[in-house]
C-alpha cells in the first residue's frame, strides 16, 4: 500500500484530455469514451477525480486547443490542476490537492502516452502513491516523423513496462477500464 501516510482513499486522475493533445491521437474517441465512463462511476462511488490542464505555446490558457474536449464535463466542484510541465505533480498544486482529499492511490488515464501520462505516473509512484495505468484510457498521437515507434505501440509498451513496477511500499500496474475497482485499488 502506499507508503504516504493517512491516506487511505483513492482518486481518478484525467491528464491534460485537452483538444489540443487528442484532436490527433490514437483510437481518440474509444479513449474518451473510456475516460468518460470511469469519469462516470468514480462520481458514483464517490471517487474524487481531479483535472490536470496543461498549457504552453501550442495549447495557451483559455484557448481551444487548451478546453477540456467536448465530451467530458469536469464538475463543479472537481478540482483542476493547471501544469506546464510533463509531470502533473511538478510546480503545480497536484500534491496539495491530493493530500487534502486523503488520496494515496491514483487511478491514471489522459494524454499524451510517451509525455505527460508517463511523466506523472513516475512522479506519483516516486513521491509515495499507489499508481495504477488504466490500460485502455490513454492515448498519444503519432510521433513516427521524429523517430518514435508508431502510436498503438508506445501505448502497447507504456502498458507493459507499467504493469511491471514496483517501488518499496508501492503498488503500480495496469488495468482495462471495464476492471477498475475504485474501491480495492485493483
Amino acid at each position: 500500500m502506499t507508503t504516504l501516510e493517512n491516506r487511505p482513499h483513492t482518486a481518478l486522475v484525467v491528464v491534460d484530455v485537452q483538444n489540443g493533445a487528442v484532436e490527433a491521437a490514437h483510437e481518440r474517441d474509444a479513449v474518451v469514451a473510456n475516460i468518460g465512463s470511469l469519469v462516470d462511476r468514480a462520481r458514483l462511488e464517490h471517487v474524487p477525480v481531479v483535472w490536470i490542464q496543461h498549457s504552453d505555446e501550442q495549447m495557451p490558457k483559455g484557448g481551444h486547443s487548451w478546453q477540456i474536449v467536448a465530451e467530458l464535463t469536469p464538475g463543479d466542484a472537481e478540482p483542476r490542476v493547471g501544469k506546464s510541465y510533463g509531470d502533473a505533480f511538478e510546480d503545480t498544486t497536484l500534491e496539495s490537492v491530493l493530500s487534502g482529499l486523503g488520496a494515496g492511490r491514483l487511478f491514471v488515464v489522459g494524454a499524451q502516452t510517451d509525455v505527460c501520462v508517463r511523466s506523472t505516473l513516475h512522479g506519483a509512484l516516486v513521491r509515495g502513491y499507489d499508481t495504477i495505468l488504466v490500460s485502455d484510457a490513454h492515448t498519444t498521437e503519432d510521433q513516427t516523423a521524429w523517430g518514435a515507434p508508431p502510436a498503438a505501440q508506445v501505448i502497447a509498451h507504456t502498458n507493459l513496462y507499467w504493469s511491471y513496477q514496483t517501488a518499496p511500499g508501492r503498488t503500480a500496474g495496469t488495468v482495462e477500464t471495464k476492471d477498475v475497482d475504485f474501491a480495492t485499488g485493483s
